[in-house]
């Protein structure tokens, strides 16, 4: 049997970044609080603990005084670096640079358009750690759609900017695009709204190579965290292009029975997942293959 670990998969810019900063506090011996889960990876989240990381949510951090944080890579609002502010917190800030330039971004075509009524429009998802950052640029006031029935909550008689989380699906986000631009000129013929891809290439260009991928395999193991957002999408798209495509969280998830007459096995994984975690996928895939003489 072949085994071939996905070339292109791995950790994405953003989330290496947070776990290098991590890494580096801890390894000097400071004590860190992480602002929500570091990565969307049970595995790498334990092993970051285990070196001294304290997982923290918004209420303790209201309650934190004199101490470090770490802000990963989705963002935060501005109401989280004035509570870091009046707490004495020292602040790692580990924000993706592409989330921080989108934040920057809404922040100014916000506060710009407020006489205008322009509104700033978010595609994403609801509760997402990454929206809340978004979000906050606007003082929450952002209308965030995930699908097309969401729209009605756009007043298309006024100027409309339309923003997407960056780890959405580039083709959701056309469908959407197209569908507020066809609203906005039945309301206000001649006008037409502004529209912004801000979807990180480096997620959306994982797909075609995906596809790629997932195509020339008799089974395709896919690793991510069970509440990874972008594990998710990409997992979907493997399936939809191998349907002997199985999602596990690691090693021990696998089963021999995916296996029985496949002679080329390939691993990828979410952007949160470890070259390391992939790695260990593929020798228990060995290890069966071996087993059953494959």
């Amino acid at each position: 049997m072949q085994i071939t670990i996905d070339p292109t998969a791995g950790f994405c810019f953003g989330v290496g970044q947070a776990i290098r900063k991590a890494e580096q506090a801890l390894d000097s011996g400071e004590k860190i609080y992480c602002l929500g889960d570091i990565v969307h990876n049970a595995m790498e989240l334990d092993r970051l603990k285990a070196k001294g990381m304290e997982v923290i949510d918004h209420g303790r951090l209201r309650e934190l005084q004199y101490s470090t944080v770490l802000i990963r890579a989705h963002g935060e609002p501005p109401s989280t670096y004035e509570i870091a502010e009046n707490n004495h917190l020292v602040i790692i800030d580990a924000t993706c640079p592409i989330v921080r330039k989108l934040q920057q971004r809404i922040h100014k075509h916000y506060h710009s358009g407020i006489e205008s009524q322009t509104q700033v429009v978010i595609f994403g998802k609801t509760g997402h750690a990454e929206m809340a950052g978004l979000s906050g640029q606007t003082d929450d006031n952002a209308i965030v759609v995930s699908c097309e029935s969401d729209l009605q909550k756009i007043d298309f008689s006024k100027p409309v900017k339309l923003f997407a989380q960056t780890t959405m699906d580039r083709e959701a986000f056309s469908r959407i695009s197209f569908e507020i631009e066809r609203r906005k000129r039945l309301a206000q013929p001649g006008s037409e709204s502004e529209l912004f891809d801000t979807i990180c290439h480096q997620v959306s260009g994982r797909a075609p190579l995906l596809k790629e991928f997932a195509n020339g395999l008799d089974v395709l193991v896919f690793v991510s965290g069970n509440n990874s957002s972008n594990g998710a999408y990409l997992y979907e798209i493997c399936r939809t292009t191998n349907p002997n495509s199985y999602k596990v969280s690691g090693a021990e998830d696998v089963r021999p029975e995916w296996f029985e007459v496949a002679s080329h096995v390939g691993v990828t994984g979410a952007t949160s997942t470890p070259l390391t975690q992939l790695q260990d996928v593929a020798r228990r895939i060995e290890e069966i293959a071996r087993s059953n003489k494959v």
